[in-house]
């Protein structure tokens, strides 16, 4: 059974740091591109970072560019997105998700497996 958990969200100030982590279950984790996506309250959901199979290549949205860093560490099955400079419009539910051989692109409808989620708020 695929199971993806996030965990470190929370509440913070804007200007604040926070890193969340998704450990990854069930599947050979080297064999997917990890994918972190948002979800804000009355919106869709939208693509925030990638990274590859090895780590070698992340790609961000443009919102988190420079603030947000996504890594990931094959021997723990783990994937990390480390926010920096965090902002109001920054709130959301974060989900990792996990895309296998990297085909799927920033589309959320690539990606085949979910996490469930974690709630990330910034107070300003």
């Amino acid at each position: 059974q695929v199971q993806l958990a996030e965990s470190g969200g929370g509440l913070v100030q804007a200007g604040d740091s926070l890193r969340l982590s998704c450990v990854v279950s069930g599947l050979t984790f080297s064999s997917y591109a990890m994918g972190w996506f948002r979800q804000a309250p009355g919106k869709g959901r939208e693509f925030v970072a990638k990274i590859s199979r090895s780590g070698g290549s992340t790609a961000y949205a443009d919102s988190v560019k420079g603030r947000f860093t996504v890594s990931r560490d094959n021997t723990k099955n783990t994937v990390y997105l480390q926010m920096s400079s965090l902002k109001p419009e920054d709130t959301a539910v974060y989900y990792c998700a996990a895309d296998f051989m990297d085909r799927g692109g920033r589309n959320s409808g690539g990606f085949e497996y979910w996490g469930q989620g974690t709630q990330v708020t910034i107070s300003s």
